[in-house]
C-alpha cells in the first residue's frame, strides 16, 4: 500500500538532467559548511554520520529545493505538477503545494501525545504553539526538545515535513539569536514601508509574514549545516580513532612470546639479538627493532578520525618494535599485522634453533575500551529502584529550593526569585527551566532522574501560563 503522502515519483523527477545541477547545488548549500568546520569532504560524511544522517541532509536540500524558484522563473513542485500532478492523489498534490509555499523554522516541542501529535512553538517568528499531527516523529521527541522542521497546512490538519532535525539547546540558542536579529530588523523595516504608503494593518501584518517568510525561505540551509556540523563533531568525539603507523599500516597491536627450548640460556639468546643489526640494546634485557631506512609514510584513508601512531628514539630512528627477554621467554611487540609478519621472520631466521614456536597475542583498542565502558560500577547506595526516586526527588526538591534563591550565572547573575519580578525576567526564568527539565527529560529510562516532576517549580516560582 502506498502511502499517503507519497512522494516517489517528485523524487524520480528531480533525477533528470535539467534538475540533476540546481539538486546538487542545493546539496552543497545545505552541507559544505558543516564539512569545512570539522574538515571532512561531501562525499566521505556517510563514514562518520551513517545513513540516517545523509537521508535528513538530502531531505533538507530536496525540500528547500520544492520551495525556492531558480533564477529563471522554474520551480520543481510546479513543473512536477503541472506535467505529472495528474497521476498523483488528491491528497499527495496537495502535500506537495504545502512543501512548494513552507519554510524551514525553529521550533520548541510541548504538549506531546507520543505516536500521535505534539505542540510546536515557532521560535523565530512568533505566535502560539500549533499541533501537528506527526506519529514517528513524536515518539522520539521530549518536552522542550528544539527542532528543525516545516509545518504544512492541510485541509484537515496541519502536518510536519520529511525532515525532522533535533538540535541541542546550544545549537538553537546560537541560530535563534541570527535569525532572530535578522528577522527583527526586516520587519521594522515593512512595517516602516508600510505606514509610509499609509496601509492598513492587515496589510501590515500581511506584509510582515511575507517578509519574514522570505527571509526563512533564504535560510533554510543555516537549519542543515549547524544540525550537521553538531552531527559530525558528536560522531568523532564518540568513534574511537583509526590508527595508523608510519608504514600506513592499520595499528594492530601484537605480542608474539617465544619460549626458550630447554637448555638454552638467557645469556646465549641476547648474544644472538646483540648480532642482528636491526636491534639496537637499551639494557640487559630489551631492545628496539629499528627501521633501516625510514619509510615515507603513507597517508591513511580519507577518514578524519584518523591519527598517526609513530615511534622515534632521540637521534630520529624509527622503532619498529621491542624486543624483551622475561624468565624463559621472548617477547617481541609491534604495531601492525605487516611489522608482526617481518619481525617474526627476523627473529626465526637467527634464533629458530633456540626458541620454540610463539604464542602469539593480539589486542583490539577499540574491543578494550568498549570492554572497559561495559565494567559494571559499584552501587555506592544499595537501594530499590523506588528509594532510588524518592532520595532523587528529596535531593533535587532541595537543591532547587536553595537555587531559585540564588544567582544563577545563566541568569545574569540573578536569582530567579528576584527576576521574575519583571516581564522579561519572568520570560528569561521560564527559559532556564525549560532548560532544566528537557536535560531531565533526556536520562535513560531507568534513570531516576527522568521521573523528576518539575511541576511545583513552576508553581512556586508562578510561571505556569508559560509551560507551554
Amino acid at each position: 500500500m502506498r502511502p499517503k503522502h507519497d512522494l516517489s515519483g517528485l523524487i524520480a523527477w528531480v533525477y533528470r538532467d535539467e534538475w540533476r545541477g540546481p539538486m546538487q547545488d542545493a546539496l552543497s548549500r545545505h552541507a559544505e559548511q558543516a564539512c569545512l568546520e570539522v574538515g571532512v569532504e561531501l562525499a566521505n560524511i556517510k563514514i562518520l554520520v551513517g545513513d540516517h544522517a545523509v537521508s535528513t541532509v538530502w531531505g533538507a536540500a530536496f525540500e528547500d529545493l520544492l520551495a525556492t524558484d531558480m533564477p529563471d522563473g522554474r520551480n520543481l513542485a510546479d513543473e512536477y505538477l503541472k506535467r505529472r500532478g495528474w497521476k498523483e492523489s488528491v491528497s499527495t498534490r496537495e502535500y506537495i503545494t504545502g512543501l512548494r509555499r513552507s519554510v524551514m523554522s525553529l521550533y520548541e516541542v510541548s504538549g506531546l501525545v507520543p505516536g500521535e501529535s505534539m505542540l510546536l512553538r515557532d521560535l523565530i517568528c512568533g505566535g502560539e504553539p500549533v499541533r501537528v499531527m506527526e506519529k514517528r516523529g513524536s515518539q522520539g521527541l521530549r518536552q522542550w526538545d528544539r527542532i528543525a522542521t516545516r509545518i504544512i497546512p492541510l485541509r484537515d490538519r496541519n502536518v510536519i515535513s520529511g525532515t525532522l532535525m533535533l538540535l541541542d539547546l546550544e545549537a538553537s540558542d546560537i541560530l535563534q539569536r541570527r535569525l532572530g536579529k535578522i528577522a527583527r530588523k526586516r520587519v521594522r523595516e515593512t512595517k516602516l514601508k508600510a505606514r509610509c504608503k499609509d496601509d492598513g494593518a492587515e496589510q501590515q501584518t500581511t506584509m510582515v509574514t511575507s517578509a519574514t517568510d522570505q527571509l526563512l525561505s533564504m535560510a533554510a540551509f543555516m537549519f542543515t549545516n549547524l544540525w550537521l556540523s553538531d552531527e559530525l563533531k558528536t560522531a568523532q568525539g564518540n568513534q574511537f580513532p583509526e590508527l595508523y603507523n608510519a608504514e600506513g599500516d592499520p595499528i594492530a597491536f601484537t605480542k608474539m612470546h617465544f619460549p626458550l627450548k630447554s637448555g638454552i640460556t638467557l645469556e646465549r639468546v641476547a648474544a644472538e639479538l646483540n648480532a642482528l643489526p636491526a636491534l639496537q640494546q637499551a639494557d640487559a634485557s630489551f631492545w628496539n627493532w629499528l627501521s633501516e631506512g625510514d619509510p615515507q609514510q603513507k597517508a591513511p584513508p580519507m577518514k578524519q578520525i584518523a591519527k598517526s601512531l609513530v615511534t622515534r628514539l632521540e637521534d630520529g630512528s624509527l622503532v619498529l618494535g621491542t624486543i624483551s627477554l622475561q624468565g624463559r621467554r621472548l617477547t617481541l611487540e609491534v604495531n601492525s599485522a605487516a611489522r608482526a609478519s617481518h619481525g617474526r621472520a627476523l627473529l626465526e631466521q637467527s634464533i629458530s634453533n633456540l626458541v620454540g614456536p610463539p604464542l602469539v597475542e593480539h589486542l583490539d583498542l577499540a574491543e578494550l575500551a568498549k570492554a572497559k565502558q561495559a565494567e559494571p560500577t559499584s552501587d555506592a547506595l544499595d537501594l530499590s529502584s523506588e528509594e532510588k526516586r524518592g532520595f532523587i526527588k528529596h535531593t533535587l526538591d532541595t537543591h532547587y529550593r536553595q537555587v531559585i534563591e540564588e544567582p544563577i550565572p545563566a541568569l545574569g547573575n540573578k536569582s530567579p526569585r528576584t527576576l521574575i519580578k519583571t516581564p522579561k525576567g519572568r520570560e528569561m526564568v521560564a527559559a532556564w527551566l525549560k532548560r532544566v527539565e528537557n536535560l531531565g527529560e533526556h536520562k535513560k529510562p531507568d534513570d531516576p532522574m527522568r521521573s523528576y516532576d518539575f511541576t511545583w517549580l513552576w508553581r512556586e516560582l508562578g510561571l505556569e501560563a508559560l509551560r507551554r
